[in-house]
């Protein structure tokens, strides 16, 4: 009898979970089409955090993933922390209109140079765990960090200490790498590069330098991004259309709706939960997509005018994306309307594929000004303008990332060096 009870509590929590779920996806009339049949009160969906369905199936799908055959992504390395951070809402609530007067100070940051490559440093990303991050290079290479290190080498008097924050550098590429990125379970780094190449690098094996598996496409590979639960891939090319790679066959899929797209793609993102993707390309356009269907739920034309959108990422409620063009604006968006909520001006970005990105609270927005020679930040409330950081290269950087989870960003750029900022106590 206690088994049928549990069963049953078990199959209301199952329903309350897929009526929040369809509500969370704006699927109102689905919802009270469930709750109907089911009899759930909407009243146990409304106690449903934000996101919880695709939570439990992610964290599902992991532990099933570990207790099955072996595969090449399995190798799981001591230390790495294997799983996305936790989801959450974004602590700025950004449908607030007209805030004035209320902006947060950014707090001051010290700097250091902590590596050189042997031509333009072009892009940089840390791991989801935020222990590493890696760098990659016109001269084909990459190089890989430990933050940890890093952070040593800067606390008190040892701030230009002897340490050695590359753990490895990864040479397999031909030409210049476009972009980054980590798997969210296993210790895998990609890259993507200009000799139509993904790669895939084990950063488990410290005597590794060259990759263990290799995807071949059609086109320039300008941007990568895994999903969440580690399966696919997301490659944004020469090509109008995202290619979506399933990582064990090595499959590819492109969408039956491109919208009309004809414009390479600078950057693709996954949303937190993977149920949404955000192409930027170089027509200004970004497209939002679904994540399951890939079909293009909402395109944003002209979102920087004529100038190439160069970079675009998700809130982590997924409510709103954050764009740079080489207009000089950065600007937020609300998905559900594809409305500008704010604007973030006053920063010069015309030459470069310059990012825009939160800091690990969402509370600013960092980004490159050119001319000057800057990092530039803003309160990501009030789009003020809070903080002006020479960026000590020489030349702007070309790339900022900043880590997930504390306050700590890399810069890279023209001058070949790679710096480290971390927040000061």
């Amino acid at each position: 009898m206690d088994e049928a009870v549990q069963e049953a509590k078990l199959l209301r929590q199952v329903n309350a979970l897929i009526v929040a779920h369809l509500r969370e996806q704006n699927l109102a009339q689905a919802a009270a089409a469930v709750a109907t049949a089911t009899m759930t009160p909407l009243a146990a969906a409304d106690s449903v955090p934000p996101n919880q369905l695709l939570r439990l199936v992610a964290k599902g799908l992991a532990a099933e993933r570990g207790g099955g055959a072996a595969s090449a992504f399995d190798s799981a390395a001591a230390g790495y922390g294997g799983l996305v951070p936790p989801l959450g809402s974004s602590a700025v609530d950004f449908s607030m209109q007209d805030v004035k007067g209320s902006s947060k100070s950014f707090p001051k940051h010290d700097a250091k140079h902590v590596s050189d490559h042997k031509n333009v440093a072009r892009c940089a990303k840390f791991s989801p765990d935020g222990k590493y991050f890696a760098t990659g290079s016109a001269d084909t290479s990459i190089k890989f960090f430990e933050v940890a290190k890093i952070k040593q080498t800067m606390v008190g008097d040892s701030k230009d200490g002897t340490g050695r924050p590359v753990i490895r550098t990864f040479y397999d590429h031909m030409q210049p790498i476009n972009d980054l990125d980590f798997h969210p379970e296993t210790p895998i780094l990609i890259s993507a590069a200009k000799d139509n190449t993904i790669k895939f690098f084990d950063f488990s094996k410290t005597n590794a330098r060259k990759a263990f598996r290799v995807i071949q496409d059609t086109h320039n590979v300008r941007s990568v991004c895994f999903h969440p639960c580690g399966d696919y891939l997301l490659a944004g090319t020469d090509h109008p259309v995202a290619h979506l790679y399933d990582i064990n066959t090595f499959t590819c899929f492109l969408s039956a709706n491109p919208q009309d797209s004809s414009a390479p793609i600078n950057q693709v993102r996954y949303s937190s939960t993977g149920s949404l993707y955000v192409t930027a390309s170089k027509d200004g356009s970004l497209r939002i997509w679904d994540g399951v269907s890939a079909e293009c739920v909402r395109p944003i034309i002209g979102a920087h005018g004529s100038a190439e959108a160069t970079s675009a990422i998700f809130t982590k409620d997924e409510r709103y994306i954050l764009s740079c063009g080489k207009d000089s604006s950065v600007k937020l968006w609300e998905v559900g309307t594809g409305r500008l909520v704010k604007q973030y001006l006053g920063a010069v970005h015309r030459q470069f594929r310059c990012q825009a990105v939160f800091n690990e609270t969402e509370e600013f927005v960092l980004s490159v000004d050119e001319q000057n020679n800057e990092l530039v930040v803003w309160d990501a409330l009030t789009a003020e303008k809070v903080a002006k950081l020479p960026s000590g290269n020489t030349g702007a950087p070309r790339w900022l990332d900043h880590s997930p989870i504390e306050p700590v960003f890399v810069t890279c750029g023209n001058d070949r060096s790679v710096r480290f900022w971390k927040q000061t106590v």
